[in-house]
């Protein structure tokens, strides 16, 4: 009787063991990305990181990039030739690693592939308001619902808060956003 517990035990022990090797290569090593730009034009973006270089015509829906440990940068060009750089952060898949170390791997697998690492899945690139003469302008978003123009304190605040919005939104820069801020306290 003994000798069958032990066979159990290993026989439980190796399932135990084998199943760990599944842990590992549950993931894709590619993941969608969504992505479009925040004035919602079209356009063209390259994406890079260590893992390879991929383009797409913006907006779209599932675009395949392979997983990394380090930022996926992006280069895009709208169609009216406005321009966004940046960079979208990598982050780790927290119940997967827990899910390696459960499974006795502790994660070496998932860490010489990267497939622990994920990309949040739906971007939205910024990019600078447009003109009429389709160049990027904060005084037209400001201006552009503008009813009061009195310069009383209302109008004030009402205009910092859309700045502020734009900022938030990463359409402008923090050093547009400073100036125009400036500007607008020194008219009051």
């Amino acid at each position: 009787m003994k000798s069958l517990e032990k066979i159990l035990y290993c026989v439980a022990a190796g399932a135990v063991f084998a199943i760990s090797g599944c842990a590992t290569i549950v993931n894709d090593p590619n993941i969608p990305l969504t992505v479009s730009f925040s004035d919602g034009s079209a356009g063209q973006c390259t994406f890079t990181n260590k893992r390879g270089t991929w383009s797409s015509e913006i907006p779209t829906t599932n675009v395949m990039i392979r997983r990394s440990d380090d930022a996926l940068n992006y280069d895009c060009l709208t169609e009216d030739g406005r321009t966004a750089e940046g960079a979208i952060q990598s982050e780790m898949e927290g119940g997967k690693m827990a899910a390696s170390v459960i499974f006795w791997d502790l994660g070496i697998t998932d860490a010489i592939t990267d497939k622990h690492r994920t990309y949040q899945g739906n971007v939205v690139i910024p990019v600078a308001l447009k003109t009429d003469e389709g160049e990027s302008d904060v005084n037209s978003a400001l201006s552009a619902d503008d009813t009061n123009k009195t310069g009383d304190p209302d109008d004030v605040y009402a205009k910092l808060e859309k700045l502020n919005d734009l900022k938030e939104r990463g359409i402008i820069t923090e050093e547009e956003f400073d100036t125009e801020k400036k500007k607008l306290l020194e008219s009051d």
